[in-house]
């Protein structure tokens, strides 16, 4: 497997959350989101992905796109351990905390979205940290609900994947996870593990100061 991705990118952060913790391989190609006015814009990339985004999955010659798509196909792959609980309810609220970083946040921080908001003479800092307070917000009161060592229950799911690298975005546009407890003691327990510490994105091979 080879996985094209930046160190800074949530999307690529999950991706590579998922296959530490599952214990998977790969060979790592940096794709520079800023370099060269931004690597994900060229040739080569645009024809791993028409969308222009990290991460892609290179899997026997397949291309995957798209964060949550990686990890459901990984989840199918390699069942164990698994990133989504058994009980269907439980599962569902798994993929609704994901959904809230992936959908609800993310995109609206998106690089091209704050260079858009720049163009527009506007504060991208400020625009950055409300959509992640106002994510992050909806993620505390629904966790709160089924959260025991992590967001739900006592075992890592596809939600921890994505609260790790949205909390890490959070800082930068100044957001205190202080406000969000709950969201602050699952990122601690995620820090604990293996998995977590090795897909950190500080510790990528391209990561910068």
């Amino acid at each position: 497997m080879k996985l094209y991705g930046y160190w800074r990118s949530s999307a690529s952060w999950r991706v590579r959350i998922a296959l530490a913790y599952k214990g998977l391989s790969y060979e790592y190609v940096p794709v520079h989101l800023v370099k060269d006015g931004g690597q994900q814009h060229g040739e080569a990339h645009r024809a791993r992905n028409p969308m222009e985004q990290v991460p892609v999955l290179e899997v026997d010659g397949r291309l995957l796109t798209q964060s949550l798509a990686i990890i459901e196909w990984l989840e199918e792959t390699w069942p164990q351990p698994a990133l989504l609980p058994k009980d269907p309810f439980l599962r569902m609220r798994a993929r609704q905390l994901a959904e809230i970083p992936n959908s609800g946040i993310q995109p609206l921080q998106n690089l091209s979205i704050l260079q858009e908001i720049e163009k527009l003479g506007g504060d991208k800092q400020a625009w950055g940290a409300r959509w992640n307070r106002r994510g992050l917000a909806a993620m505390e009161a629904i966790a709160r609900e089924t959260a025991g060592r992590f967001l739900v229950g006592d075992e890592p799911t596809v939600a921890d994947v994505c609260l790790v690298p949205q909390l890490y975005a959070a800082r930068r546009f100044g957001v205190d996870p202080a406000e969000f407890p709950t969201l602050l003691r699952v990122e601690a327990a995620c820090a604990e593990l293996p998995a977590f510490r090795q897909a950190h994105a500080d510790v990528q091979p391209d990561a910068t100061p």
